[in-house]
């Protein structure tokens, strides 16, 4: 075959240190959202939906063929760290200038039958989170997805 093709979806999810509530603001979640579509396009993942709440942000992209999920997900993570920081909404605020988001992430395949729930999901963040923490929708992804992990090294 001559040609590479692939189709592949990414749903991940990360949240900020230790949950600290640092997306607090909605303004700042509409920018970040903003700017987080930038830097994935400029990634060559397109972004099918992408959302920040208080303590945590999801982003569904397409995957582009010659990226690695790890490299997509740092990119943003690194690029978006330095952007919150450099936001001055308040004086002062130490959740924005000391920001940063958890070492590590959650990242799952979406199959295109799949896409549309995973978008209207992301988009109801808001209200989801009115009934759930971050820390139980993350371990339901977990264990829906049959990710073993240990509690102790999920969360810093």
């Amino acid at each position: 075959m001559p040609q590479s093709l692939s189709r592949i979806m990414i749903h991940s999810t990360f949240s900020t240190k230790n949950r600290i509530r640092s997306l607090a603001y909605p303004e700042l979640c509409e920018q970040l959202n903003a700017y987080t579509v930038g830097i994935l396009r400029n990634l060559e993942c397109p972004a099918l939906q992408v959302g920040s709440v208080i303590d945590h942000m999801h982003i569904f992209y397409m995957h582009a063929r010659t990226a690695t999920v790890a490299d997509v997900v740092g990119t943003v993570k690194k690029e978006t760290s330095a952007w919150i920081k450099m936001q001055k909404l308040e004086a002062n605020d130490p959740y924005l200038t000391k920001f940063t988001w958890q070492s590590g992430y959650a990242a799952f395949s979406v199959s295109a039958s799949g896409a549309e729930a995973v978008v209207n999901y992301i988009r109801n963040q808001e209200e989801h989170h009115r009934r759930i923490t971050f820390q139980d929708e993350y371990r339901q992804f977990l264990k829906k997805h049959e990710v073993v992990f240990d509690e102790k090294y999920v969360w810093d």
